[in-house]
């Protein structure tokens, strides 16, 4: 018999009772609190209050961020929990979550910045923490937010756009696909690029929202390795500077022009050594230094310049630097020789890694950051930070919950939504106890029952 492709319909009703979407929000919700994040911003907000709160404000924007994490672009999305509460218990209004990110001015943000700090030491010593004998690689890279309306301190932006330039720091964590959102700086749209003040400030909070165990220690060393990358944008002699201070290695992009290019056309073919990737040689592609070949004074010591060369994409627009069809780059790094394997096609393919942060920041506009939805700034600077703790939640949930299982430590915000964020259950009652039954005929049930688990043992 053959099928005409029609499907067969049901009938549709609004009776249903103890059925409750977005489940999965609940993991969300424990881990803020049993990481400590809600109590450390209750402490933060405390003196904001003149009398005794309803909602506790570590609670409610913890909420707010948990909200974000399931795809929320402004204040109103918290009603997905208040729908919720025989799963989530009392949620606080639209109104109320509002008033307590208008709490979040100048004078308290970097407390909550310290809060977040708190909640990520706790998170690592639950066993979400990286190899502190390893190297620690902190990316910092600026994006666009674009403004569709007047709100405060938005402006022109280099792109031709109308909005704002937040300079951001990740920790890369490549065993997920997300990082740890370290710092976040709003700047105004018209913020330049190349700041060195700005990449600084994001250093310097970066390197505090690191438990103190991982921070480096200055002329010591055996303490742990961290080194900040940036596109050219960062490569300043003040950033620079800042980081040789701060005990932090770096790995710079670095401008391409005539001088280059004339070093490129003198370079022997003997000493362009092949360019590797993690799993083999990278095809069409070399890289040599030229440091004693360009005047680095100016430079902290040490400091190191490696070209590379490959082959274009197909479509790639070749530019007046690019020589003999091939596609030049650059880099500056302070890693002595012998640090990283594969020698100087190791630095590169270290440095090449820091194209991580573009899908950071990808992730991080589908989780809040696309849109900045108050008109006064300190409200949208707390919105950043709450943006922020969305993406460290979703983190540490991969990093505690699933780090065994690729297809959900791996996959990205949107399939982690659907896979077991906005997972179906069912609430029974029984034996004085609640009970969240989700639908066992879902691919990745068993994966949420034993992942919840295991949050809840981490903590203890």
């Amino acid at each position: 018999m053959k099928r005409n492709g029609s499907v067969r319909r049901v009938r549709v009703s609004a009776d249903g009772q103890g059925v409750v979407s977005h489940a999965g929000l609940g993991m969300l919700r424990e881990l803020a609190q049993d990481s400590g994040l809600v109590g450390a911003l209750n402490a933060a907000l405390a003196d904001t209050y003149d009398g005794p709160w309803i909602h506790a404000p570590g609670r409610v924007l913890s909420d707010v961020a948990v909200a974000v994490a399931d795809g929320a672009d402004a204040i109103t999305g918290i009603e997905v929990l208040g729908d919720r509460e025989d799963v989530f218990g009392p949620v606080a209004s639209m109104p109320t979550a509002w008033r307590v990110l208008d709490r979040v001015d100048a004078a308290h943000l970097p407390a909550v910045r310290a809060a977040r700090a708190r909640a990520r030491e706790k998170a690592w010593a639950a066993g979400g923490g990286p190899d502190l004998g390893g190297e620690l690689a902190i990316d910092v890279d600026a994006t666009i937010t674009i403004a569709h309306s007047e709100k405060e301190n938005a402006a022109a932006t280099w792109k031709k756009t109308f909005g704002f330039h937040p300079l951001l720091a990740f920790f890369d964590r490549p065993e997920i696909a997300g990082g740890e959102a370290l710092a976040g700086l709003l700047r105004a749209g018209n913020a330049g690029s190349n700041t060195a003040a700005d990449h600084v400030e994001v250093l310097e909070m970066a390197l505090a929202a690191l438990p103190a165990r991982a921070r480096p220690c200055p002329g010591q060393a055996d303490g742990p390795r961290v080194l900040a990358r940036s596109e050219s944008a960062g490569a300043t002699h003040t950033f620079a500077a800042a980081c040789r201070q701060r005990g932090v290695g770096f790995s710079f992009g670095f401008p391409v022009d005539f001088r280059i290019k004339d070093i490129v056309d003198l370079i022997p073919q003997e000493c362009w050594h092949p360019a590797i990737e993690t799993d083999g040689l990278r095809e069409g592609a070399w890289v040599a230094e030229v440091t004693d070949n360009v005047d680095l004074t100016a430079w902290p010591e040490g400091s190191r310049l490696i070209l590379r060369k490959e082959h274009p994409h197909p479509g790639a627009q070749l530019t007046f630097t690019d020589a003999g069809g091939m596609r030049i780059t650059a880099f500056l790094t302070d890693t002595p020789p012998g640090v990283v394997p594969g020698q100087i096609a190791g630095l590169e393919l270290r440095h090449r890694q820091h194209a991580r942060v573009e899908d950071r920041i990808r992730q991080a506009k589908a989780t809040g950051l696309r849109n900045l939805p108050c008109r006064a700034w300190n409200e949208n600077a707390a919105w950043l930070e709450v943006v922020l703790m969305a993406t460290d939640l979703i983190a540490w949930t991969k990093l505690l919950a699933f780090a065994d299982n690729p297809a959900l430590a791996r996959c990205e915000i949107a399939a982690f939504r659907y896979r077991i964020l906005h997972v179906a259950a069912r609430i029974t009652h029984g034996a004085r106890q609640t009970r969240l039954r989700i639908d066992k005929t879902w691919a990745w049930a068993a994966a949420i029952a034993t992942g919840w688990g295991r949050l809840r043992t981490a903590f203890g």
